[in-house]
This record gives C-alpha cells, structure tokens and sequence, in this order.
C-alpha cells in the first residue's frame, strides 16, 4: 500500500522538478545575453512565439546559436511592446 503512495506522489513531483530544471537552463542562458527569464518569457509571448520550456531548454543546451535567435525576437518584440504602451507627455507631444 505505501509503495503505490509513494510511487503516485513521485511521479507528480518527477514533472514539477524537471519544469523547476528547465527553467534553471532556460534562465542561465538568457543571462549569458543580459536579460532574464522573466523578461524572455514575456518577449515570447509579445512575439507570439509558442515553444515549450523543455525544447527551449535543449536548444539553450545544444544550440546556442537557434537560442539567441529566439532570444534577439523575444527581446525586439518586448522593446516594441513596451514602446507602444509608453504614455504620450501631453506638454511635449512625446
């Protein structure tokens, strides 16, 4: 009886260890290019990029060049986002 508890809880935190991995790759290789992990994932979204933390962990592992593409949209569509939600001052027009 304890081993099928033991083996059901497991296999639920074996998934919530390897995301909690992935996310440590993923955030390593976007401070080797200055960002972070949050403000990538957030680039990812504004550039309506959909791909999963496990593949964009292999790629930030394997291929650092197919990384730092994803990443150089992220950021550029991140830099746009933000551009477009700046305020307009209404004293000098910017």
């Amino acid at each position: 009886m304890k081993a099928q508890y033991w083996a059901y809880r497991d296999r639920k935190t074996r998934k919530r260890n390897f995301r909690n991995l992935w996310i440590q790759r993923i955030n390593a290789a976007c401070r080797q290019f200055g960002t972070t992990y949050s403000r990538f994932m957030e680039g990812l979204a504004a550039a309506k990029i959909e791909v999963d933390r496990k593949a964009l962990s292999d790629l930030a592992i394997g291929d650092e060049t197919a990384f730092k593409a994803i990443l150089d949209k992220a950021v550029a569509a991140l830099d746009q986002k933000n551009k477009a939600a700046e305020p307009v001052d209404a004293v000098s027009g910017r």
